[in-house]
């Protein structure tokens, strides 16, 4: 059964590879597209937006949200935006895949709310590979402990507005996670001047902002005398797309709850 999908974001770059990606799949639906109500691209097709032929869905404001009826909605916006449609999702009993990042406590906390009512996949990262470096991550810092030094070296675009970026962040829960720690109270996010030695359970974050980067994460275990690495690059906005609506189709299936990608790949 086909389902019908709405894009939240979708004038950016990744609502961009969304729409590509949506137009893949024979499981599914594009049925609207939605961006600012201040974009000055409303009413382009959507498909001429993400470069390929026009589909006939037209790029509308989100604010007209209430008005479309759809079964799942993938959200790569701002956080403000979100929100506003993580309540249009819960009013239509609509799947969300959420791919944005940077939200304040209040914010996520409306989503943690939210999950009684609808389904919800929310992922820092929908890449399959990251998902899997995740796990890694997660059986080198049990075994390695406090052995070892962890440092987290992330790089994106220059147009990313949120740092460290909500995969590094993740990557770092985990980290501390199975080395019984708090991320709250052991991570440093900057090093300036003379900042004394390093405390071994403190997990360090470095960020690179920079051209076109489509993102890369290495995670460091430093110890005496050797250094285990890490790393995710992606090449292609297509990695993540791809993941995100492989999300929303699995999400549409699902009954209200909290999900990420472990769920949709089914790694436990």
């Amino acid at each position: 059964m086909s389902r019908r999908i709405a894009i939240n974001g979708a004038s950016g770059r990744m609502g961009r590879e969304l729409i590509i990606a949506c137009g893949q799949r024979d499981d599914l639906t594009l049925v609207a597209a939605f961006a600012s109500p201040d974009s000055d691209q409303l009413g382009i097709d959507a498909g001429r937006l993400a470069g390929i032929a026009e589909i006939g869905i037209e790029l509308s404001g989100s604010n007209t949200m209430a008005d479309t009826a759809f079964d799942v909605l993938v959200d790569f916006s701002l956080p403000e935006p979100s929100i506003a449609a993580l309540e249009v999702c819960r009013a239509q009993k609509a799947a969300m895949v959420i791919g944005t990042t940077g939200y304040a406590r209040e914010q996520q906390a409306a989503i943690d709310a939210a999950v009684a009512d609808i389904a919800i996949v929310q992922a820092p990262n929908y890449s399959a590979g990251v998902n899997l470096s995740l796990d890694l991550v997660r059986r080198a810092a049990s075994a390695l402990g406090d052995e070892v030094d962890i440092e987290i070296i992330e790089a994106h675009h220059r147009h990313k507005v949120d740092a460290p970026s909500g995969t590094a962040l993740k990557l770092g829960e985990v980290a501390a996670e199975a080395t019984g720690r708090d991320l709250d109270e052991c991570a440093v996010y900057a090093r300036q001047g003379h900042t004394g030695a390093r405390e071994r359970r403190s997990i360090g974050f470095s960020t690179v902002r920079g051209g076109d980067i489509v993102g890369e994460h290495t995670v460091m275990f430093a110890g005496a005398g050797e250094r285990i690495e890490i790393t995710h690059k992606a090449s292609s906005r297509q990695t993540f797309a791809g993941g995100a609506i492989r999300a929303a189709v699995w999400a549409a299936e699902q009954g209200p709850g909290r999900y990420d990608m472990n769920d949709v790949l089914g790694l436990g």
